[in-house]
């Protein structure tokens, strides 16, 4: 299925893709340097959306779940970029301990954790499986639809102390998290001292904070925006966060209301200065979590003064019954593109700071302003390798080839933010 895409972009959007096909030397080199200074995420995925004039990202996951959506013409590439990760961290690694989420009944999850493990088997690695899941007692094999099986058996503390995490029979270099450790890092984790956690516990959920990511965002955005002479709103979405909120006890509503109201106004104000048309908006959502649970979409910040039960009960849980206290509240930006005629955002896949595929998250049911992060959305691969290279003989608008190369920049803008990030919340930071 071959996505349709936009044609018609807006005047910023169609300006930043002008000014960057005439600056990918000094894009690529910009980057190059960046890296010199800091270290990338192990492996990353970014949620963009385009809205004609506007591309940024809304979304940025550590702990990266759909790698099974990622075309299989990208696999050379993802271990490619996973054997220099793996390199780089440690270059005489043998034995790799990937630990998982805590559900195993999500076969589409299952499949993700079977394509990562391929992956990494094919960098040299012997790969096992670990759980966290209190249900899982001894080795279990799990069945996929595809014929393929799964190994998932419990973890165990090992060598002199128990300093060491691995498995029975089992004693890893390494250890490779793709569980985002939404309810805090369990006691089984905790004081590791002779191996490699990666990404490092302090970028689970438990700790981490989407308004901590986005204000190095800005960082990054603003450095970058200079070096090639661009407006960085055009690829920034503006946020605000609200601490100690309780929506069942309404608890902080005034202050989420007022906080809301002066974002929008900023919004709206940014609008007129574009001549932007469009209606802005934004959305409310947890300060931590994902898996697209607790997210609203508001016009007004009226329409957090009167929520029902219903609303209240949806903004006050998320992954793992946790309760949200925590709200950023982040500018709305319109998606624009579609497949099918369904509305679609792209995803991004990193490993190290290398693009190495994505897809379009697709819903037929839900509308450019929404969350496509929903039950019933689907997915259709992209082949970023194949189809990033910039032509700079196109007119600008009408290339496909540069939309995805803009994306594979505004990613990468994302995981360097995200590598800033893990710096400045590090708790051994000196």
């Amino acid at each position: 299925m071959v996505p349709h895409l936009i044609t018609a972009l807006n005047g910023p959007l169609l300006e930043l893709e002008r000014k960057v096909l005439e600056a990918t030397p000094t894009i690529e080199r910009w980057f190059r340097l960046e890296w010199q200074e800091h270290t990338p995420p192990f492996y990353c995925s970014v949620d963009l959306r385009n809205s004609g004039f506007k591309l940024a990202p809304v979304d940025t996951n550590l702990f990266p779940g759909g790698f099974n959506n990622l075309s299989p013409e990208m696999l050379p590439l993802a271990v490619q970029a996973a054997m220099a990760a793996i390199e780089k961290i440690c270059p005489e690694a043998r034995n790799l301990l990937l630990i998982p989420e805590r559900h195993t009944r999500n076969v589409f999850y299952l499949q993700n954790v079977a394509r990562l493990v391929s992956i990494l088997r094919q960098t040299g690695l012997n790969v096992r499986l670990g759980t966290l899941s209190d249900e899982i007692k001894k080795t279990t094999i799990v069945d996929l639809p595809d014929g393929q099986r799964l190994t998932l058996e419990p973890l165990a503390r090992i060598g002199l102390k128990g300093r060491r995490l691995g498995l029975k029979d089992f004693d890893p270099c390494s250890i490779l998290l793709n569980n985002d450790l939404s309810a805090g890092v369990p006691d089984i984790l905790k004081n590791i001292h002779e191996q490699y956690v990666l990404p490092p516990l302090h970028a689970g959920w438990g700790t981490r904070r989407k308004s901590q990511h986005f204000a190095c965002y800005d960082d990054v955005v603003k450095k970058f925006a200079k070096a090639i002479d661009i407006d960085p709103w055009v690829l920034n979405p503006y946020f605000a966060s609200v601490k100690n909120v309780d929506f069942n006890a309404r608890v902080g509503e005034e202050e989420l209301q007022e906080t809301a109201a002066a974002l929008l106004k900023k919004v709206a104000k940014k609008y007129k200065q574009m001549g932007i048309k469009e209606k802005p908006y934004l959305v409310v959502k947890p300060d931590a979590g994902t898996y697209g649970m607790g997210i609203m979409t508001i016009h007004d910040a009226s329409e957090l003064k009167d929520l029902n039960r219903r609303e209240r009960n949806k903004m006050s849980v998320i992954k793992e019954g946790l309760e949200v206290s925590d709200v950023i509240i982040q500018e709305g930006v319109h998606t624009f593109e579609k497949v099918n005629e369904a509305v679609a955002e792209p995803v991004v896949y990193m490993i190290d700071r290398y693009v190495i595929g994505g897809f379009y998250r697709v819903h037929t049911g839900r509308g450019p302003n929404e969350s496509l992060n929903a039950p019933g959305m689907h997915f259709v691969p992209l082949a970023f390798e194949q189809n990033a290279i910039p032509d700079i003989t196109a007119k600008p608008g009408c290339a496909v080839p540069n939309r995805f190369y803009l994306y594979g920049v505004v990613a990468r803008l994302a995981l360097l933010a995200a590598s800033l990030e893990l710096e400045r919340t590090d708790p051994d930071r000196e």
